[in-house]
């Protein structure tokens, strides 16, 4: 990936839908090398799907919550995974080190709701503690790591690898 991938990968993150011909004529590049390089990117992975940014709110998720779980025994671990894939109300799943070994973000309509996963949750094989912090608002939420830092951090950072 070069610095103008970089670019390319910017414009899509800030819209997905834009046309090759747009980011073409910002980047100063053919749009059929634009195409090529999109579609190289997606073939290797690097773009993995193309999505939309909904607000929770409303939709009808008024409620937002990160929850900390820990597993008595990695013997635990691909039944809990597989559950977590399967729950629509678990938009993420991330696996940790330290005290616990997982954080969910959790989007659920109501209080009640949320009390209703949580305790599927704690009933699922091995959870053995959990720890729920309520989101009051979203500062940030870029859905990429790709950092939007200028070419020259890109190249350096490449250089670093």
């Amino acid at each position: 990936m070069d610095a103008i991938d970089h670019k390319i990968i910017l414009a899509l993150k800030e819209n997905g839908r834009r046309k090759a011909s747009d980011i073409s004529h910002e980047i100063h590049l053919s749009v059929s090398s634009v195409i090529e390089r999109i579609r190289k990117l997606e073939a290797s992975g690097v773009i993995q799907a193309y999505t939309i940014i909904m607000d929770d709110a409303k939709i009808g998720n008024d409620l937002t919550v990160l929850m900390e779980i820990s597993l008595e025994h990695p013997r635990y671990t691909e039944h809990f995974v597989e559950y977590v894939r399967k729950n629509p109300h678990i938009v993420s799943c991330y696996y940790l080190t330290g005290e616990f070994d997982y954080m969910l973000k959790i989007c659920c309509h109501s209080s009640r709701e949320l009390e209703e996963i949580h305790r599927e949750i704690k009933q699922q094989d091995g959870v053995r503690l959990t720890k729920t912090h309520y989101v009051l608002c979203t500062e940030k939420n870029s859905f990429s790591s790709m950092p939007d830092f200028p070419e020259e951090k890109l190249m350096t950072a490449k250089g670093a690898s």
